[in-house]
């Protein structure tokens, strides 16, 4: 009879103890939520993503690929180096671009092209070299210019600077390109160096 009573009060001093320090004990940790935690890893510590990212066009298309497999045939002519804007439900010549009005022909550092060997563009000499590149936009036609004033953000153009200049006709197409895109298509003796967005497409033709 003694040990049951001795056992049974061991037993409530022990229930009691445990609840006083349950009371008392700091709250658990709770789980993190998976979704959280998912949407914050898509989150980039190092730098913020940019909407308007940067792209590179060659000629002959693809060269890096083609080069890679010794399969190129033809040495490298042109590249151009630039940032994709697009158009977020805006229309490009109503409230995004103004005609008559300096235009980088892309986002963010100045859009720039290198040639690798000599070309002729509209009768010109063009020396092999970088250029930042650049146009002021007009319903019916571009004024494409290029700039020695390389390595620069934006554009605050320098007229004192410009290379050559070339006018060249638009027209208005069957697409509606979102993304602001450039590249180059074999024409001929040389190639055209396409410039699209939204319905409007301009071609800088030159030959090497």
């Amino acid at each position: 009879m003694k040990i049951a009573v001795t056992l049974l009060s061991f037993i409530v001093i022990f229930s009691c103890n445990n609840s006083k320090e349950e009371k008392n004990a700091p709250p658990r940790p709770q789980l993190k939520d998976t979704s959280i935690a998912k949407n914050e890893s898509r989150i980039n510590p190092y730098v913020n993503l940019d909407v308007s990212p940067m792209d590179m066009s060659y000629f002959p298309v693809d060269f890096p690929k083609l080069n890679m497999t010794n399969a190129t045939g033809n040495p490298l002519i042109a590249r151009v180096i630039y940032s994709r804007p697009h158009l977020q439900g805006r229309e490009l010549f109503h409230g995004l671009l103004n005609y008559g009005e300096p235009w980088r022909l892309g986002a963010n550092e100045a859009t720039e092209i290198e040639f690798f060997k000599p070309v002729t563009i509209q009768d010109k000499k063009i020396i092999a070299g970088r250029y930042i590149l650049y146009c002021i936009p007009q319903e019916k036609g571009w004024t494409i210019v290029f700039n020695k004033k390389i390595d620069t953000w934006g554009l605050k153009p320098d007229s004192t600077k410009d290379a050559y200049r070339f006018d060249i006709p638009v027209k208005q197409t069957n697409n509606r390109l979102e993304y602001f895109t450039m590249v180059f298509e074999k024409a001929g003796t040389g190639a055209d160096l396409l410039m699209a967005w939204d319905d409007v497409e301009a071609r800088l033709p030159f030959t090497y």
